[in-house]
């Protein structure tokens, strides 16, 4: 059996109890960069550990090579837990990798995590819905596949006052803002940026679609981080609670 594992966004108390449960049990835990390291120490004694994280322009393995790690282990192993960062299932592969292991005989099984979509946000004191400012949002890719002749991604859409997060978007963060404005986006609406968001690393710099980009470069944050756009970002002022 395999198990696709949502590692949660960082802190690991955002790990769920049935993801707790399967590293537990595991075999072999096959890892990424995002999943909080010390998730392994819950491991039991003999537990062989695989890491095949990506970073920008650094991947450990291809994902057609990502796919085939998991499978051979399945052939070798009772219990796979393929461990990833936020949820397996927003812009985490999970699905390609599920569909690997169908195409072979293999089962497996989903375990949701925490996105970083929604908690990231949410511990630097910015929600992404609130009566009377915003009643509903968007998550989109701010790093699309290079290889790419058109983008998927519509910017036509994001014209409302929804709020939008991108994830991955640190260093498309520029051209970001130049499409949201370009389509219409007033350019004083507000910015967030949040890096290592939910641990003690967490960063946030905020600003507008005109000024994010600089202030973001003066501050020099770190990946990994993502972007919220939309007028929730000024409830952090009132509703900020995590010590940054």
């Amino acid at each position: 059996m395999v198990y696709l594992t949502g590692a949660g966004p960082g802190d690991i108390d955002l790990l769920t109890v049935k993801a707790l449960r399967v590293v537990r049990q595991a075999d072999v835990i096959i890892y990424d960069r995002l999943a909080n390291p010390k998730i392994l120490d819950e491991a039991k004694d003999g537990c062989k550990f695989v890491y095949v994280g990506k970073e920008d322009g650094r991947h450990t393995l291809p994902q057609d090579q990502i796919n085939e790690v998991i499978y051979q282990n399945a052939l070798e192993h009772e219990t796979v837990v393929r461990l990833k960062g936020g949820d397996p299932l927003v812009f985490g592969r999970g699905g390609e990798e599920a569909a690997y292991l169908k195409e072979r005989g293999i089962a497996y099984e989903f375990i949701p995590g925490v996105t970083s979509a929604i908690s990231v946000p949410a511990y630097a004191g910015i929600p992404v819905t609130h009566r009377g400012v915003a009643v509903s949002f968007k998550v989109v890719t701010g790093h699309e596949a290079p290889n790419k002749e058109q983008s998927q991604v519509d910017w036509e859409s994001m014209k409302s006052d929804e709020t939008i997060i991108f994830l991955m978007g640190l260093h498309n963060l520029s051209k970001i803002a130049e499409n949201l404005i370009r389509i219409g986006r007033d350019p004083a609406t507000p910015a967030a940026v949040i890096s290592r968001g939910t641990t003690p690393e967490q960063q946030c710099v905020v600003g507008t679609l005109e000024n994010i980009y600089a202030r973001v470069k003066e501050a020099g944050i770190p990946t990994p981080a993502l972007i919220v756009v939309g007028k929730v970002v000024e409830l952090r002022e009132t509703l900020r609670w995590f010590a940054e």
